[in-house]
Formats: C-alpha cells, sequence, structure tokens
C-alpha cells in the first residue's frame, strides 16, 4: 500500500497543505514529529481509519478543554489578588507608643536668661613701692589676711642708713638755725643767710621723712580685708619697684556683669531679683540682685552692662566661677503651661500633638512666656489637654498612638526570662 504521509498535533486545530495527491490530502503541522501507525509508518490517510476513527475529532476536544482553562487559572489569580488586598485593608493599623504630659494650670516668671563670670567688687594686685631683694614672705594663697597686715619685707640695711644720715643732717642744720636766729635777731647776720639756713632745714627735714618713708615702704602690707589669692614673689628674688607682688580678693563681696541686648533692656530694673546657677553646683539656686544698669550703650556690640551684687552669705560662690543667671521681671501666678518637649517648631509656627481617644492630633499653638521646663500657652489648647512630649519625631496628623509610662530614674529594666535548666 502507498502510504501517503499525514502530521497532526492535537494541540492545535490549524494546518497548512503541503503537498497534493490525485486523491488525498497531506497536512503537515510546523514543528510537530509525526504519529506512527500499527504498521511502523507515520500514519497516513489510509492508515488513520484503521488505527482510530475518532483522532480528529478527539484532539478537537483535547484542545477546546485546554483553551477553556486558561481563563478559569486567570479568573482564580484575580480573585486571589483581590482577596489578598481585602485581608491587608482589614489589618489593624499599628500603634505608636509615646510619652504624654497633662497641660495644667500654674506660675511662670519671665525672665531675661544670660551668662556671666563672677568676679570679686573688691580686688587688688598689690604692688611693691620699694625696690630691692625680698627678705622675707609672710604669707601664702589660701590665707585671710586684715588690712594693713605685713605680708612680705625687703632688705632694709640701707634704708635705714639713708635715714639716719637724713637725720643727722636734720640735727645739724636744726642747731645752726637755732644759733643763726639769735644772731639775726641781733642784726648781726644778712637776711639772706637766715632764709637759707631756713630752707635747708626744711629740705632736710623732708629728705629725713622720705627716708623713713621709703623704710616703712619696704614692707608690703594688705589694702583690706580679704584672701591672698595669687602671690608672685619669692624669697631672695629681687623685685623692682611697681612690680606685682600679690593679689588680695575679698570673697564675701561678689558681683557679676550680664551684657543685654539693647532691644531688651526696657524690661530690666534696678532692684530686679536673679536667679544664678553654676556647674559646681548644679542642684542649688543662688540669688542676686541688680544694682546698676549702664546708660550708654556699647556700640560695638550693641549691649548694655547690667551689674548684679550677690548675697555675701552664700559662701559657696567664688571668684572666676561661670554663672547663668535670670533675670526676673514679670511673673504670671494662672498661666497654662506646657512642658518644652512637646512644643515643635517648623518655619516659625509652633505646634503640638493633643491625644485624644488614642489618635494624635497636630493642633497650633501660641505660646508666651517661658522658662527651662515650660512655656506659657496663650491659644490652641485648654486645661486638661494630653500632649505628647516624646514620639512626635514618628507621628503625623491623626496617627494612632499608645500612651506609655516614662521609666522613672533607677528602675530595673525588664529582660527576657531565662529557659529553666533541663533536668539530669
Amino acid at each position: 500500500m502507498n502510504h501517503k504521509m499525514a502530521y497532526f498535533a492535537d494541540s492545535s486545530l490549524f494546518a497548512r497543505p503541503v503537498s497534493r495527491a490525485p486523491s488525498r490530502s497531506i497536512f503537515k503541522i510546523p514543528n510537530f514529529q509525526p504519529l506512527v501507525c500499527a504498521n511502523g509508518l507515520a500514519h497516513c490517510v489510509e492508515c488513520l481509519p484503521q488505527t482510530s476513527t475518532s483522532y480528529p475529532n478527539m484532539t478537537m476536544k483535547r484542545t477546546l478543554q485546554r483553551s477553556a482553562v486558561v481563563p478559569a487559572l486567570l479568573g482564580l489569580l484575580l480573585l486571589t489578588a483581590c482577596g489578598g488586598k481585602k485581608e491587608e485593608e482589614k489589618k489593624e493599623e499599628p500603634s505608636i507608643p509615646v510619652e504624654t504630659a497633662k497641660v495644667v494650670t500654674g506660675p511662670i516668671d519671665a525672665a531675661y536668661r544670660g551668662t556671666a563670670t563672677l568676679e570679686a567688687e573688691n580686688e587688688a594686685t598689690v604692688m611693691a613701692k620699694q625696690g630691692g631683694v625680698i627678705e622675707q614672705v609672710l604669707v601664702e594663697e589660701g590665707d585671710r589676711v586684715k588690712s594693713g597686715q605685713v605680708l612680705a619685707r625687703l632688705e632694709t640695711d640701707k634704708l635705714r642708713f639713708e635715714l639716719a644720715r637724713s637725720q643727722a643732717d636734720v640735727d645739724r642744720l636744726e642747731q645752726d638755725f637755732t644759733r643763726l636766729k639769735s644772731v639775726y635777731q641781733r642784726n648781726l647776720v644778712s637776711r639772706e643767710a637766715y632764709d637759707k639756713t631756713q630752707y635747708d632745714l626744711a629740705a632736710s627735714r623732708a629728705a629725713a621723712d622720705l627716708a623713713a618713708l621709703a623704710l616703712k615702704e619696704s614692707e608690703i602690707r594688705a589694702p583690706f580685708d580679704g584672701v591672698v589669692s595669687a602671690r608672685y614673689i619669692k624669697r631672695g628674688n629681687q623685685i623692682l619697684a611697681g612690680a606685682q607682688a600679690f593679689r588680695v580678693t575679698q570673697l564675701d563681696r561678689l558681683r557679676a556683669a550680664i551684657y543685654v541686648p539693647e532691644r531688651d533692656i526696657y524690661k530690666l530694673k534696678a532692684e530686679h531679683h536673679v536667679n544664678l546657677s553654676v556647674d559646681a553646683w548644679p542642684d542649688k539656686s543662688f540669688g542676686g540682685v541688680v544694682t546698676l544698669i549702664n546708660p550708654v550703650v556699647d556700640a560695638s556690640s550693641g549691649t548694655v552692662k547690667v551689674t548684679v551684687s550677690i548675697d555675701a552669705k552664700q559662701s559657696e560662690l567664688r571668684p572666676g566661677m561661670f554663672a547663668r543667671a535670670e533675670i526676673l521681671y514679670d511673673r504670671r501666678d494662672a498661666a497654662l503651661l506646657v512642658p518644652r518637649d512637646a512644643v515643635l517648631v517648623e518655619d516659625a509656627a509652633e505646634s503640638v500633638y493633643v491625644v485624644a481617644e488614642g489618635r494624635a492630633h497636630r493642633r497650633l499653638i501660641k505660646t508666651g512666656y517661658g522658662d527651662a521646663d515650660h512655656f506659657e500657652v496663650v491659644e490652641g489648647l485648654k486645661a486638661g489637654d494630653f500632649v505628647v512630649t516624646t514620639g512626635q519625631s514618628s507621628l503625623k496628623d491623626d496617627a494612632k498612638v499608645e500612651t506609655v509610662q516614662p521609666l522613672k530614674p533607677g528602675a530595673p529594666v525588664a529582660t527576657a526570662a531565662q529557659p529553666a535548666p533541663k533536668a539530669g
């Protein structure tokens, strides 16, 4: 039997003829292998009825079935995606932990804040009035001294000799003047000789006084009661007249100079109270009072010098300490107060996050006076509101929040429990 070759594919209904016989048509499906008949040959037209009379119908049925599966799978995927999206939408919004504080009513002081270095009101550098060799140093730094107390002595041998010589000249001239005076009264000497002797005696007496003064000034003395805060000399060293020897400071009378911008000077007056704090005593506040406001504005800095006197009973303070000062110029006893940490400032606009019913709402406010811990709120809040003090950086308007309690200082930090050891 002359077999006519034919090719089929069960995944496609389309075929194109590649050759034509007088009585048979041969169809070839691209990219598919021929099907083999029972005779070991590729299916031909003659063998197809013998092999399977329903083969073309089976091919069409399988193709239709597979064509129907694809839309079904696409529909299933779409349904799955929509269902996942709905599940995500149904997920609960996470809560952001924050710390809050209650808006309260209380007093607040208006103050100008600045810094200053504490100075002694009375402080002097003691100079040597005479030059010479240091013979004795009688005090050390930190010693308390009285006014006029001797701090050091110079060698005085030469000064004593000069004083003795001057005194001898005075004695000689006094005798000469006494004799010349009796002779002058009898008109035995001229007026010129008499006047010259009188002038020589006066000059000799002045020289003796200078020698006595030089001897006295060989002792370096304290100018007032105080403490020796510095010593610049040593025993045996040569010192010149006018050189520094000691510095004496009065510790019980201190002051501070605060330089206030001219735009704020109208707020301040003499007798205003001043609060001071220093790093050496961080938990303690010290008091002072404004005693002097300089009437002239420094043209180079645009500031005015304000002098503050400090209570003498505050013995912890020392000259040279760096102090932070608050000059209190007004007070409000019933101000609406909010913690400083709660106030956000962006583009000169002040705002806070107010917590209500588990949500944080951003609200614009207007502040007034402020101190180290609080701001006065003029507009935007009411007493009893709760504002966020910690956690604002991760918030947005209408965010869901959870209020947590701040950890108290010294409280133990919770840690994960350790598993119990296995028996045996």
